[in-house]
């Protein structure tokens, strides 16, 4: 325990494979972790070395959020984080205590899909669906940064999403296609 003497423990109990009573350092507690899940409240506990991936599928119920590599490779695990893109697979469920976390179920618009989901639809920017949610965050991440992206952009922005199925041709167009039905939503709103 040489190198923990600063950590006040927070719960009574042993450390694993210690001999004697040793405080459990607080590193070790469960606790409750609080966030905004697309624009809701919600809760759940988890210790510490649980995965955001994990307590979003596992606490909450989001399924959608999918884990492929559990490595950061696949980008199939993004979120938005505070608006950031965050690979949910790396990150600590106890990092996002506090934080906005908008995950696929988000996008939807109540019962309407969203552009970018009938687009994906449409160009059949999909085949087997397990990296469509990542696929589908990580563009609306660009989208609400760029709302007229080159082909180039969104192939660049989702360089970190894998896909198996598609060839990515469908993907790319079905971006593009989302970014003018949302100009043109905007145009006309205006």
């Amino acid at each position: 325990m040489d190198g923990q003497a600063g950590i006040t423990p927070v719960v009574s109990g042993t450390a694993p494979g210690a001999a004697g009573a040793v405080p459990a350092p607080a590193l070790w507690a469960a606790g409750l972790v609080r966030l905004r899940v697309n624009g809701e409240p919600r809760s759940g506990v988890a210790e510490p070395r649980t995965l955001l991936s994990d307590f979003l599928r596992h606490q909450l119920g989001l399924t959608g959020t999918h884990v492929g590599c559990e490595q950061g490779a696949c980008g199939s695990c993004v979120v938005l984080v505070d608006g950031e893109l965050t690979l949910s697979c790396l990150a600590l469920a106890v990092q996002a205590d506090g934080c906005a976390v908008e995950t696929v179920e988000g996008i939807a618009r109540g019962s309407r899909l969203h552009p970018l989901q009938r687009a994906f639809q449409e160009r059949h920017g999909l085949q087997c669906g397990f990296c469509t949610p990542g696929m589908l965050v990580a563009a609306g991440a660009l989208l609400a940064t760029t709302p007229d992206p080159s082909e180039q952009q969104v192939r660049e922005h989702l360089s970190g999403n894998i896909c198996r199925c598609t060839g990515y041709t469908g993907i790319v167009e079905a971006v593009l296609e989302a970014a003018r039905s949302l100009r043109e939503e905007g145009e006309q709103g205006a």
